[in-house]
């Protein structure tokens, strides 16, 4: 067949992709009448309270090897005394927030997906239509709030256990002083950097419950159809948080 034709229907149909999931997430994001408070505070606690341990090892950890990384590489630079400085400017800009929101999209995203897949393979989404129930108000709308509110929460909670990894193994290990450290770590942080770690957040729980959302209505029938479901939805959670960094990093610091 003819390329250039090829080429135009893939780009018309990735245009439609794009402008059905745009539509999707607004009519979530606004479909607020009537609130519902309780499912958003389930959502709230499901979401934000029960990842908050993986978030939380997954910063420690990190926050513990990067410091032992730049200390590593700063010696090669008589430099090694920029440690605390790097690991909290780090920790809060870029690796708090992407590391946090992939742990969120590993749990949640595919959490999201197999629950409302689910719901529509058992024809509950169908009963809920039949009763004149809009399933967006139900189930797409405290999803996708809960995951905006609690999402930068745990990114900053996340920030300030990093921090605190490298604080650690600074002064057990490295043999930094602890005031001077935490002063130091202080010092060098701006208020933007804090500001920008918590708006990426913000997006990427955006990005976790549209994946996990848009894919679990999508869902086909069956057991199978439901685990294709899980699987996209945080395969285009992760990608999408990567990219929407790349953009928002672009965007905050060029």
């Amino acid at each position: 067949m003819n390329p250039v034709r090829l080429s135009g229907r893939a780009t018309l149909r990735g245009l439609r992709a794009v402008g059905a999931v745009a539509l999707f997430t607004l009519r979530g994001l606004f479909h607020l009448r009537p609130l519902r408070p309780r499912l958003l505070a389930a959502q709230i606690f499901q979401i934000g309270w029960l990842s908050l341990p993986v978030v939380a090892l997954t910063a420690l950890f990190t926050g513990a090897a990067l410091a032992l990384q730049i200390h590593s590489g700063g010696a090669r630079f008589q430099a090694s005394d920029v440690v605390p400085a790097i690991v909290a400017i780090g920790m809060v800009r870029e690796l708090g927030p992407v590391l946090g929101g992939l742990m969120v999209a590993a749990r949640v995203a595919s959490s999201i997906a197999a629950e409302i897949g689910t719901m529509k393979v058992t024809e509950q989404i169908d009963a809920l239509v039949t009763l004149s129930t809009d399933p967006t108000g139900w189930l797409v709308t405290p999803r996708l709030w809960a995951a905006m509110l609690t999402v930068p929460v745990l990114v900053g909670v996340g920030d300030i256990i990093g921090i605190m990894g490298g604080w650690l193994v600074g002064t057990q290990s490295l043999g930094f002083n602890s005031a001077s450290y935490l002063a130091n770590s202080w010092a060098y942080l701006e208020s933007w950097d804090v500001i920008s770690g918590l708006i990426k957040g913000a997006a990427f729980g955006l990005i976790v419950a549209v994946s996990g959302c848009w894919y679990g209505m999508a869902s086909g029938r069956g057991a199978e159809g439901v685990g294709r479901a899980t699987k996209s939805a945080v395969v285009a959670a992760a990608v999408g948080i990567l990219a929407a960094n790349f953009i928002l990093t672009g965007l905050f610091f060029e």
